[in-house]
């Protein structure tokens, strides 16, 4: 049994490097299904089921300074490829498509809440809006309510639960409707010539100064991180706080407004912001789940279930969307997996209509980051009103 705190977490992340490491040989199917940030929280839940670590001084100290103190950090070296001008450039249509997958999915998460509210676990608004935090941005904004809302650790396997389970099958749809983007088209009565354009338009804007990764990027770009994240603290100490709007939660918010300022400098150019990015991300999800227990997701049906409902209104709102404002089956289908699924597969459904719209799907992936966490706030403040 670990009981000191550097070992455990030292476990912690070599466990999410293994997994990321198995993840990228591409010789193990089930990371076609399970993401492995999602392997990551169950492997880590089972062994902490199981005991591995106990809830030493030593332990918890750990668990409470890291995770506190890289959060703001990971938030803002996240954002720092969101350029607000780059994603500008998307044009009305396209910013018009995401804006309307945001606020449904927002819709769906109320709409299922209020509707399932007497069947779920008391306290379920908090996991609710974790998930709305995480298909609205990425699990990094997740993280970040998780932290903004202290979600229970336990509550955290339902969110992956329903944002794995729900995710995939929602990529299928997505991928599934992709020949027949003419008939809908023709449907809403859309235009998308333009689409190609501007995919190659920006491309050719991000192919302009390509940088290599250095160690002086990378020792910069943490020293940055952890210089956001220590003034986002030390500014939110200055804010008044209330049942909802903790210490943690004014440090998130602040933090997001660093980085998306940082963004549009020269900051924002630098490689290797991603990469830091993400070795945190992992690093937080493994003490997350560190402190959950199987025994405690008995309802996990029920939350699947929630999840698949969301989908299904955010999925009716877009169509009365497309026809209200001839969009395009692309933008549609772009704009709610850049808000659902993120980075990591938005990019890969505008590559199914063509490859030159790559650009497109990653840019409004960014944007997600950028709305997700206060998007994810807000539907956690409605659902606690509702509660």
């Amino acid at each position: 049994m670990i009981t000191n705190g550097f070992t455990y977490l030292a476990v912690l992340i070599f466990i999410g490097g293994a997994i990321k490491l198995l993840e990228d040989t591409k010789r193990f199917r089930i990371f076609d299904y399970v993401p492995g940030v999602v392997a990551l929280y169950f492997i880590v839940m089972v062994l902490a089921s199981l005991g591995l670590w106990s809830e030493t001084d030593s332990v918890s100290t750990t668990y409470s300074g890291v995770k506190g103190n890289l959060l703001p950090a990971m938030i803002f070296l996240m954002l720092l490829k969101g350029d607000l001008r780059q994603i500008a450039a998307l044009g009305p249509r396209m910013l018009t498509a995401f804006a309307a997958a945001s606020v449904s999915i927002g819709i769906g998460f109320i709409i299922t809440y209020s509707l399932l509210m007497h069947w779920l676990p008391d306290g379920s608004w908090k996991a609710f809006a974790a998930l709305s935090g995480s298909w609205m941005g990425g699990t990094g904004n997740m993280a970040a309510i998780q932290g903004a809302l202290n979600v229970p650790d336990s509550s955290m396997g339902y969110t992956l639960l329903m944002d794995s389970i729900d995710y995939a099958i929602w990529v299928i749809l997505l991928l599934a409707l992709v020949p027949h983007a003419p008939i809908f088209n023709r449907w809403t009565k859309s235009n998308s010539r333009l689409l190609d354009e501007i995919g190659r338009k920006i491309e050719a804007e991000e192919n302009k100064t390509p940088r290599p990764l250095n160690f002086t990027s990378l020792i910069f770009l943490i020293g940055a991180g952890l210089m956001a994240s220590a003034v986002a603290q030390s500014l939110a100490g200055l804010m008044p706080v209330s049942s909802f709007f903790s210490q943690t939660t004014w440090a998130v918010l602040i933090v997001t407004v660093f980085g998306v300022l940082a963004a549009m400098s020269p900051l924002g150019r630098l490689p290797g912001s991603n990469e830091i990015a993400n070795v945190m991300l992992y690093a937080i999800i493994g003490l997350i789940a560190s402190k959950a227990d199987f025994s405690e997701l008995t309802q996990a049906p029920l939350f699947v279930f929630a999840g698949l409902m969301i989908l299904l209104i955010h999925g009716a709102c877009m169509m009365v969307a497309a026809k209200l404002f001839k969009l395009d089956l692309f933008s549609c289908g772009v704009a709610s997996l850049a808000n659902i699924g993120g980075v990591a597969s938005a990019p890969i459904l505008a590559a199914a209509y063509s490859q030159a719209l790559i650009p497109v799907g990653v840019l409004m992936a960014m944007l997600g980051y950028i709305i997700g966490t206060g998007g994810g706030l807000l539907v956690g403040k409605i659902l606690a009103l509702l509660t």
